[in-house]
């Protein structure tokens, strides 16, 4: 057997090329949608990819299934589970709880593990030649490392209302299933620490039932499946805008996208038509070389392993936008962004040059200091807002702090001041300057970034409620 792991640090997300050395033919587990990675792979390993499997309708990224299918020939196995309503509309082979899907001398066998989704399946693998004993479980998002999938996520991202009780109650059932196997097995999950599909996923990339059954905490209730329901439900963390979208799009029948685009460099004539019709300018520099000048109205979205995350939430799939990256990024910001669909790039620019060229201003972002934030502080008249997740606010903030996530920044407008000096901040600057920019798109001109955010106000030894 031939088994590798292709992990996408930012969306923590997992998928897997399984591959029977005697047969020459592989399968793709739960495929991002870039994916000349699967097929290099299977070129060096001199393979013939037969086998696409799902183990769900992802809500956190755009499945490659369909494009690697379509470059490849191979079919697809999708679950046939969880009612009419939560079915593939495209051609595919079904699977129900039970199937088998054989791959030379390799067996999956499909248990039907609903909670995160109703049809959520997981595929347990038997390495024959080596053993008639299951070696791996691929969990997709019902049992990661430590934790286990939320089932809040249809409701509070796709609103489909009083779901997410439901869900609970059919992760606790699902528990069993996992709980019966033998404790050797080792599991593979589709997203690590990081993930939005739970809130407290382990970093390690893979686990065994028998250790998750002693450490996760999901198998501690035993038989108090009220209490599970409540804390599985408690305080799992905010949904990107993008995964309704995700949860659709991966359903239905879609346009392809079987290479990575390459984007055009865009002249300043281009660059000022775009800025004209509306199409958002994201600034993918460091926040500290965008709080020293920026183009005006543009967003910054730092190149980091979040990147794509916070453009799901603050990008719509109908406006196209231009970046401004160096030409060596944009290959990895390309793929970001297809992994959530966002195809809709116009172009972009390598730096602030031709802006500054055309004799264009700039503006500046309003950063201060921890002293600078005390003294406003014991002032009057000011409003300090935290951009943090309500999870994060809720264990500690500043006092009279008013939360606001930076998320949702834009849909609660009415609650920025703009009369008042307004003091934002978040952990430790990232989500705070694309707060700032979002306000001076917005024609804030009051605000003041308190880049160093919560963890230098602790360090400090400052005060903290709850």
């Amino acid at each position: 057997m031939y088994f590798q792991h292709i992990y996408d640090r930012g969306l923590a997300q997992g998928s897997y090329f399984i591959g029977c050395q005697k047969a020459g033919i592989a399968a793709v587990i739960d495929p991002k949608r870039d994916v000349d990675t699967y097929i290099q792979i299977a070129q060096e390993q001199k393979m013939k990819i037969t086998h696409v499997m799902e183990t769900h309708i992802h809500a956190d990224f755009l499945s490659g299934a369909r494009e690697l299918s379509a470059l490849t020939g191979a079919d697809l196995y999708l679950s046939d589970e969880g009612g009419p309503d939560w079915q593939y509309e495209f051609d595919h082979i079904g699977l129900k709880d039970g199937s088998r899907i054989q791959l030379g001398n390799l067996t999956f066998d499909v248990l039907h593990t609903p909670g995160h989704t109703p049809e959520s399946i997981s595929f347990l693998l038997t390495d024959h030649p080596a053993s008639e004993a299951p070696v791996m479980l691929f969990t997709g998002d019902f049992v990661f490392v430590g934790d286990i999938g939320r089932p809040d996520l249809l409701e509070k991202a796709a609103g489909l209302k009083g779901t997410q009780e439901a869900g609970a109650h059919q992760m606790f059932a699902s528990l069993k299933k996992f709980s019966a196997l033998p404790p050797f097995v080792q599991v593979w999950p589709g997203h690590g620490a990081g993930s939005a599909c739970g809130k407290a996923l382990g970093t390690v990339p893979s686990t065994t039932t028998g250790y998750e059954i002693v450490r996760n905490w999901a198998f501690r209730f035993e038989e108090d499946e009220a209490g599970f329901v409540r804390y599985l439900l408690a305080d799992q963390p905010e949904p990107p805008r993008y995964f309704a979208k995700m949860k659709q799009l991966n359903k239905v029948s879609r346009p392809l996208l079987t290479k990575v685009p390459e984007i055009r460099e865009l002249n300043y004539t281009e660059l000022k038509s775009a800025r004209e019709k509306g199409y958002i300018v994201i600034d993918t520099r460091n926040k500290s070389e965008f709080a020293k000048g920026y183009i005006p109205g543009s967003i910054n979205i730092q190149h980091n392993n979040s990147f794509n995350t916070w453009a799901g939430w603050l990008l719509d799939y109908d406006t196209p936008f231009v970046l401004i990256a160096a030409p060596h990024e944009l290959d990895d910001l390309t793929r970001k962004l297809m992994r959530i669909g966002l195809d809709n790039i116009y172009g972009y620019i390598p730096s602030l040059e031709i802006w500054q060229q055309a004799g264009e201003r700039l503006d500046h972002a309003q950063l201060i200091s921890l002293h600078e934030f005390e003294s406003l502080y014991e002032q009057n008249g000011i409003q300090v807002v935290d951009l943090r997740g309500a999870t994060e606010y809720n264990a500690g903030h500043i006092p009279q702090a008013e939360h606001v996530f930076v998320g949702n920044l834009l849909n609660n407008l009415d609650k920025i001041s703009k009369d008042k000096k307004v003091i934002i901040h978040c952990q430790g600057g990232d989500r705070s300057s694309i707060g700032y920019s979002l306000l001076a798109k917005k024609g804030y001109t009051n605000i003041l970034n308190f880049a160093s955010g919560m963890h230098k106000w602790i360090e400090a030894g400052k005060p903290v409620a709850q």
